[in-house]
């Protein structure tokens, strides 16, 4: 069944239903709807274990956040669909994102202190060393062609790990795109957690730097309102370390994506190469401000 047919099958309607795709999907597809009771936004998408998304844990934590006025209400799940309440809110854009700076450390902030009180069922953990060394398995297992580039990408990643220091662990989410946070004109709302698990704060920081381009002074005004300091040489290493190995992910992400996933209008080799020459910049900066 198309993911259309899904949605217009749900039993969670009341009367004739209205239906408008939503662009911007990279792993599922999403569609407002209209019954007689409001407006929805309907996800389509099923687990993908190459990504180490389970649709299940997903539903947890957007109940968690709801709770906490994180996200809007979860009406509906069933395996494969999530039904949430409609926001009249527009999605940031990177430049968004750097304007509302201290809003979006604010939500982060509150996502960190106060999902794990929340969420319940089985605990997702992200550690984003685990992700590149899995990808990296996935990648070999389907022969392709970037295999041949994969020991050294590897012991990149073991050096930026390396750099890690202990941080508490808290429940991160782990996808911190521009378009994941809405703006409805008086605050911002976080949404998508389909990556969401226990971790450290430093992927969320460094990823949320990354995907919004982030300058120099704008990493140390975020890292200053995130932690109440300015960071010490120790954790601003981490945090490059951790920012370097963002784009990897990502890159690596668009490479086993190609593979396994079939979204259209998405070029996943493109998307991988966009963020290999981040991380190729990222890693340059590293090394030139806190060596190997």
């Amino acid at each position: 069944m198309v993911p259309e047919d899904v949605v217009r099958s749900l039993p969670c309607w009341q009367g004739e239903i209205g239906l408008t795709p939503l662009a911007g999907g990279m792993s599922n597809a999403a569609f407002i709807v209209t019954d007689a009771t409001g407006r929805y936004v309907a996800r389509v998408g099923d687990d993908h274990h190459v990504h180490h998304i389970s649709r299940g844990r997903e539903a947890n934590a957007s109940r968690a956040a709801a709770r906490l006025g994180l996200s809007p209400e979860l009406i509906h799940e069933q395996p494969g669909v999530l039904v949430l309440r409609y926001l009249d809110a527009r999605p940031l854009t990177p430049e968004g994102v750097r304007a509302r700076l201290a809003d979006c450390a604010d939500l982060i902030h509150r996502c960190h202190s106060g999902m794990a009180h929340e969420v319940s069922g089985p605990p997702g953990f992200f550690w984003v060393f685990h992700v590149l060394r899995d990808y990296a398995q996935t990648l070999r297992a389907a022969d392709h062609p970037v295999v041949a580039d994969l020991p050294g990408l590897l012991a990149v990643a073991r050096e930026l790990e390396a750099a890690q220091i202990p941080l508490p662990i808290v429940f991160t989410h782990n996808d911190l795109l521009a378009a994941n946070f809405l703006d409805d004109g008086s605050r911002l709302w976080l949404i998508d957690w389909e990556f969401s698990g226990f971790g450290t704060a430093l992927f969320d920081l460094a990823s949320l730097s990354a995907n919004n381009s982030f300058s120099a002074d704008e990493e140390q005004r975020l890292l200053t309102l995130y932690f109440g300091h300015a960071p010490d040489r120790a954790l601003a290493r981490a945090y490059s370390a951790t920012k370097t190995a963002a784009a990897l992910r990502e890159a690596l992400w668009g490479h086993v994506s190609g593979i396994h996933l079939r979204v259209p209008g998405v070029d996943y080799d493109a998307y991988a190469a966009d963020n290999l020459a981040r991380f190729e910049t990222y890693y340059t900066e590293h090394r030139k401000s806190f060596g190997s």
